[in-house]
């Protein structure tokens, strides 16, 4: 039985890129971690990276798949012993190609993990602490959340769900006068693996590609930022790469 004296941070897609820097930027914060993506490996990297700059924080390891709608369940489950304080839904990938000539399949694998594990887990993470001090759901979307990129129509549509979705949850929190936050995260192009699997590639050449863009460590410090802060959007600009942090961006009818 885990003591409930402790806090948590949950992170998921943690094994690479923003879940990963992210994980390093609050065991400086001094939070104990859940760390879960498929790749137990990298967890166990990441696990030993944190505990050699901060031994008196508690990592904990989940390996699991969660474009099996299934194991969100089982995970957020299996976390019952456990305190959650913030709950980070960063688990997802890409995919570039036209509509008329997409992988099905990779498709399908990408609106599981992008948004119905994401949706799991936050209808879950909110039923059982919306009314606990402190508590922060933010997920990450895409500057593709919030505009229609070319050659990724399905990836931007997945997106703008998960950033409407985040955006009318804060609205209904505030609403029912909720102690839980939550918050939705718009990176735009970002140095991780997000090129070579959107584009189904073994390489991927961000220069190239971009010639702007910011790393990982980048991002995770606007995560940080919105985590701070009151605001729910937290948006880099597609053109400038300026970070803002924003009132929710879509219409919103009320009551």
């Amino acid at each position: 039985m885990v003591q409930k004296t402790r806090k948590y941070t949950v992170i998921t897609g943690a094994s690479s890129g923003i879940g990963y820097e992210t994980a390093k930027a609050f065991a400086e914060r001094g939070k104990n971690l859940v760390i879960t993506a498929r790749r137990v490996n990298n967890l166990e990297m990441l696990k030993q990276e944190i505990l050699e700059e901060h031994p008196d924080l508690d990592i904990v390891i989940r390996s699991t798949d969660l474009s099996i709608p299934e194991n969100a369940y089982l995970l957020y489950e299996g976390l019952k012993d456990y305190e959650i304080e913030t709950w980070i839904n960063n688990a997802g990938f890409g995919n570039y190609d036209s509509v008329a000539d997409q992988n099905l399949e990779k498709a399908g694998t990408m609106l599981h993990l992008n948004i119905e594990a994401l949706t799991i887990l936050s209808s879950l993470f909110v039923r059982d602490y919306k009314d606990t001090e402190g508590t922060q759901l933010i997920n990450v979307s895409s500057a593709g959340g919030y505009t229609i990129v070319p050659a990724a129509v399905t990836y931007c549509a997945a997106k703008f769900y998960v950033s409407t979705f985040t955006e009318g949850l804060a609205w209904e929190l505030k609403e029912a006068g909720t102690k839980m936050r939550a918050k939705v995260l718009a990176p735009a192009a970002t140095k991780t693996e997000f090129g070579m699997v959107a584009n189904n590639v073994s390489e991927y050449d961000y220069d190239k590609s971009f010639g702007t863009y910011h790393t990982s460590r980048q991002v995770a410090g606007f995560l940080l930022e919105l985590y701070d802060s009151e605001k729910v959007v937290g948006i880099v600009d597609r053109e400038s790469f300026s970070f803002r942090l924003m009132e929710p961006l879509f219409p919103y009818a009320g009551r």
